[in-house]
């Protein structure tokens, strides 16, 4: 390998995509400003039925950027997440903002389990925290992924890394 302009063998299976987003809790939720600036945040997410669900009082400034433009992307790694480092997927997305409870009644209890699913207590708490009447719930329909596997460049060039990357990375 010469370089690392070609990545396109370097995504992650589908399975291994799976596996970090029923890991991971946090993604970076972006959007654009009323200037049509980029902006994100980091939130907690819920991914289910091919869909990002995420929540945010509705006074939120993401809210009114989402309602004007729907337009959002969503990035998840695998950092924090207890799986090896260098997992990234990207997804954009179409958002929609819901505040009936329709909605609210099967995500709050999904949310808040995937979020504390080892203590009962804590989780019922925090439903009740997040159950209020300004909240929302935002759903993404991704429209584009991009994901990547970093340990498959580093495969192509493993003398590139420092020997603590190289054991971390299994090479």
């Amino acid at each position: 390998m010469e370089d690392y302009e070609d990545l396109t063998d370097c995504g992650l299976s589908e399975e291994l995509e799976a596996e970090l987003l029923a890991a991971q809790r946090e993604c970076v939720f972006q959007w654009t400003n009323r200037d049509g600036e980029p902006f994100g945040v980091i939130m907690s997410f819920l991914y289910t039925g091919g869909k990002f669900w995420l929540t945010a009082a509705e006074r939120r400034a993401r809210i009114r950027a989402v309602r004007r433009d729907p337009r959002v992307a969503i990035t998840v790694t695998s950092t924090g997440s207890g799986m090896r480092s260098g997992l990234t997927a990207s997804y954009k997305g179409i958002a929609t903002v819901h505040d009936d409870a329709s909605v609210k009644d099967w995500f709050y209890p999904a949310f808040c389990t995937k979020l504390r699913p080892d203590d009962e207590s804590a989780r019922a708490a925090f439903q009740n925290h997040l159950d209020s009447p300004d909240r929302v719930v935002i759903e993404v329909d991704p429209t584009y992924k991009l994901t990547f596997d970093s340990r498959l460049l580093w495969q192509r060039s493993p003398d590139a890394l420092p020997e603590h990357r190289r054991r971390e990375l299994g090479l």
